[in-house]
């Protein structure tokens, strides 16, 4: 089998390119590890930033974040609104890299752990957030957005950034067969922030 350096795959033995990243995002300065084999290695990409500044926590307590990377947005979004959050993703290095990054920003988060979407997932969360991994696929992406709905509590909240030309029109739909709702929060240069909301 191929090895391939993708960062939606489990690559542990990958060679190491270890940087870091200073960024401010919400008005907060926030710096990240970042390596090979992990999804926007060389800076924080606009999609996620665009989630981040249209993620609107409301009521929520809890937040699970799927597909987590190296931690740009659960981490951000626990600093700025004090959120108990889970962060999970299939990339063991990813997930190495968030824990690190967790302590270089001093933010405490309940779980870091392994899961293939939802595996490992046991809880109900307020919030769920992702920046699905386009290029796993469409049922990796809808995977993520149809099993969300059993790990959200009542009046919970499901938001996901996606372009327009990776699939949004289709994500749209798929949310509101899941949710029976679906509104479009944002449009920025071809990214879509979608939101359902369990009823």
């Amino acid at each position: 089998m191929v090895k391939t350096n993708m960062y939606y795959e489990d690559n542990r033995d990958l060679a190491h390119d270890i940087q870091e990243i200073k960024v401010e995002l919400l008005g907060i300065a926030m710096k990240f590890l970042t390596d090979s084999g992990v999804f926007s290695k060389n800076g924080v990409d606009y999609g996620s930033r665009v989630l981040l500044e249209n993620f609107n926590p409301e009521n929520a307590k809890t937040l699970l974040d799927v597909g987590c990377g190296y931690g740009t947005l659960g981490l951000t979004l626990a600093k700025k609104y004090d959120l108990a959050v889970t962060m999970v993703d299939v990339n063991s290095r990813a997930l190495d890299l968030c824990r690190q990054n967790a302590d270089r920003n001093a933010v405490s988060i309940d779980e870091i752990k392994i899961s293939d979407i939802y595996d490992t997932v046991s809880g109900k969360y307020d919030a769920i957030i992702s920046n699905p991994p386009i290029r796993a696929g469409k049922s990796v992406v809808h995977g993520i957005l149809e099993g969300s709905f059993e790990h959200l509590n009542d009046a919970g909240t499901l938001t996901i950034v996606i372009q327009k030309k990776q699939g949004a029109p289709s994500a749209q739909k798929k949310m509101e067969e899941v949710f029976g709702n679906c509104i479009v929060i944002a449009k920025d240069k071809g990214y879509f922030i979608l939101r359902s909301y369990k009823k």
